[in-house]
């Protein structure tokens, strides 16, 4: 499924996770955007050959390290925001990411078999999330939903990292600032 799911998604320009999701992949995106930081510094490292001059087990180190970063954040190297939806194939096994999508207000689309919940989902499919064919199924009909409506409203890039913005920090209440609730919770 891993090599359908990332080709369908390559396909339409969606972002993906294929391994195990990382905690904290939505509520602490500025952490993991830190962390694509660094696996494409050590990208640009390898390709202008900056490890030449290392020793060959410092360079090994950077090269594990690469590998394992690239493991889990390869599909999302992209991202320069949270994303407006998230589609999950197994809602079991991946309730962290969902847990993460209804703590921020993200509309979750989910594969949900009978050993799932489905109140936690925003837009249940009930399907077999194990069988190969029925995610591809599944899948195939989503991203041609999405290159659908991308074609309507053109996709807009983030420019700049430092220009990017996540939905959890954007916000603040109306009228209130970081000083004003500083001052409030010390005056408790």
């Amino acid at each position: 499924l891993k090599q359908t799911l990332q080709a369908e998604a390559e396909s339409c320009g969606a972002f993906w996770v294929t391994e195990r999701w990382l905690g904290g992949t939505l509520t602490n995106f500025q952490t993991i955007k830190k962390q694509i930081r660094r696996l494409k510094e050590i990208e640009q490292a390898q390709e202008e050959g900056a490890y030449d001059f290392f020793t060959k087990k410092e360079q090994l180190l950077f090269r594990r390290e690469r590998e394992k970063l690239n493991r889990y954040l390869e599909g999302i190297k992209r991202m320069g925001r949270l994303p407006g939806a998230l589609y999950v194939v197994d809602a079991k096994k991946e309730r962290i990411a969902i847990a993460e999508a209804n703590k921020l207000g993200i509309p979750v689309i989910a594969i949900v078999d009978t050993n799932a919940d489905p109140d936690l989902i925003t837009v249940p499919i009930p399907g077999n999330d194990d069988a190969i064919r029925s995610v591809a199924l599944i899948t195939r009909a989503l991203v041609d939903e999405m290159a659908e409506a991308r074609t309507q409203v053109p996709l807009r890039e983030a420019a700049d990292d430092s220009e990017s913005v996540t939905y959890s920090t954007d916000t603040e209440p109306e009228g209130e600032t970081e000083d004003q609730r500083r001052r409030e919770s010390t005056a408790r």
